[in-house]
């Protein structure tokens, strides 16, 4: 993590270009470093083989590698064994997955035995020593073994790649859960905020991040090259967090329209014939999809210091600017919608239609029992202390109030499918982010407009 060692407090704050200049260079020597130590390391690794193995094909070959980095002392051939893992990972079959997790799983766990002879030491004399003593042995092995891969050129982007493989695998080997966790856990500390780059994507970026941006979009598909180039014009914004360990390889993104009034509808921010100079007393900033990039990296929060850090870019960039707010799906409501008891929620007439795919025209009792039902979703059904719908969760978690529900709002085939075509305005009102954020997790209180919750009297 080249990024921890250059953090100190002999830059000043007033050199922010000239540090990302001076970060850059140093990055650039650490490789050329670590690519040399990884040339003598492997050196030194010919010398002790008789032969030069070919890249594991098989889990347990794979697994005997990784024993080898976990046993190795040296600094330069480890590097170079490092190298050999992420290599032989990315070339397993993905047939040979299950049996290189359960590996994990099993072969480098905890001790359970060393784990409460710790613990009796620590009950008999409670000292500094047998509390370390204690946070060794609760350690897994496979941890150390993660830190080691992730030194070799890759190791991060294989760790983060392997994760994203243990949560496909993961609703049918609940085995592994140990081994996701020990991921997460690390890839928390990996990548926090302080080690986070904000970059704003435009249309001269590195086309791979371009390309990268075309296809990580998972809210609102983006239709090649021309569609890509309207959502980046003057009157369009994006923005990205990006980590040293994967270069030029965005981490999540945000899409934003500048306008003058709230949205209600999705089509007017997708059209690319339109008219697009910046209106010189913009003031309102649509956030209108946000994408996270990796599989490998769910449940490490990004989004909503992308958010915050994004407002705080744009109100530099741009003083007009008063209103922040998004145009968001409800990916879960018409799955709900379909699978719950509708009695007593709405008329009895109702049932039956509002369960009926949505077409692009809806009949006027339907739109309103359907918004009436979406205000129901959003605000009372919950999964565990907090709302199902994980969109609300994000938003209403970060501060924001539920503000505005539109029905046909979004008429494409995903959008009725999932969302009944409904859309959703989260208002991010910047005086009272805080309280509205303290109220929500401290007393499970939702921030809600006056529009919103006469859909419910």
């Amino acid at each position: 993590m080249a990024e921890e060692l250059l953090k100190n407090d002999t830059l000043p704050a007033s050199t922010s270009n000239t540090y990302a200049e001076f970060t850059g260079r140093t990055i650039t020597t650490l490789g050329r470093t670590l690519g040399s130590v990884l040339d003598v390391g492997r050196e030194l690794l010919a010398r002790r083989r008789s032969e030069q193995p070919a890249p594991p094909k098989t889990a347990a070959s794979l697994i005997a590698l990784c024993k080898d980095l976990l046993d190795h002392r040296g600094e330069a051939s480890g590097l170079a064994l490092a190298s050999e893992v992420v290599v032989g990972y990315k070339q397993l079959p993905e047939s040979q997955r299950g049996s290189f997790f359960s590996s994990l799983a099993s072969e480098f766990d905890v001790d359970s035995a060393a784990i409460l002879k710790a613990a009796e030491s620590y009950r008999e004399n409670a000292s500094l020593e047998n509390l370390w003593a204690i946070n060794r042995v609760v350690e897994a092995p496979r941890q150390k073994l993660f830190r080691r891969i992730n030194m070799a050129p890759e190791g991060t982007r294989t760790l983060v790649a392997m994760r994203g493989h243990l949560l496909e695998a993961l609703h049918f080997n609940p085995d592994y859960r140990g081994v996701e966790s020990d991921l997460k856990n690390l890839f928390i500390s990996w990548f926090n905020k302080g080690f986070l780059e904000l970059r704003r994507i435009d249309w001269s970026s590195p086309a791979c991040v371009l390309e990268k941006i075309i296809d990580y979009e998972a809210v609102h598909e983006i239709n090649g090259w021309d569609d890509l180039h309207s959502r980046l014009r003057d009157d369009r914004r994006c923005f990205a967090f990006f980590h040293p360990a994967l270069n030029n390889d965005p981490l999540v993104f945000v899409e934003i329209a500048l306008s003058n009034n709230i949205p209600h509808a999705l089509s007017p921010l997708l059209v690319q014939e339109r008219e697009s100079p910046l209106d010189e007393c913009v003031n309102t900033v649509v956030f209108y999809s946000i994408s996270n990039c990796h599989p490998g990296l769910a449940g490490i929060t990004f989004g909503n210091f992308l958010i915050k850090n994004v407002v705080e870019e744009l109100r530099k960039e741009i003083t007009t600017l008063k209103t922040f707010v998004t145009l968001s799906p409800v990916p879960g409501f018409r799955k709900w919608l379909l699978a719950t008891d509708l009695d007593g929620l709405i008329a009895d007439e109702l049932v039956d239609r509002v369960r009926e795919p949505v077409g692009c025209v809806v009949d006027t009792q339907v739109y309103g029992a359907l918004l009436k039902l979406c205000a129901h979703y959003l605000l009372r059904v919950k999964s565990g202390q907090l709302p199902r719908d994980a969109v609300a969760r994000f938003h209403l978690g970060n501060g924001a109030q539920l503000y505005g529900l539109h029905g046909s709002a979004d008429l494409s085939m995903k959008g009725r499918e999932q969302s009944a075509g409904i859309m959703v305005n989260y208002l991010y009102d910047l005086p009272k982010i805080e309280e509205n954020h303290e109220a929500y997790f401290d007393q499970g209180k939702i921030s809600v407009s006056k529009a919103v919750s006469r859909l419910l009297d």
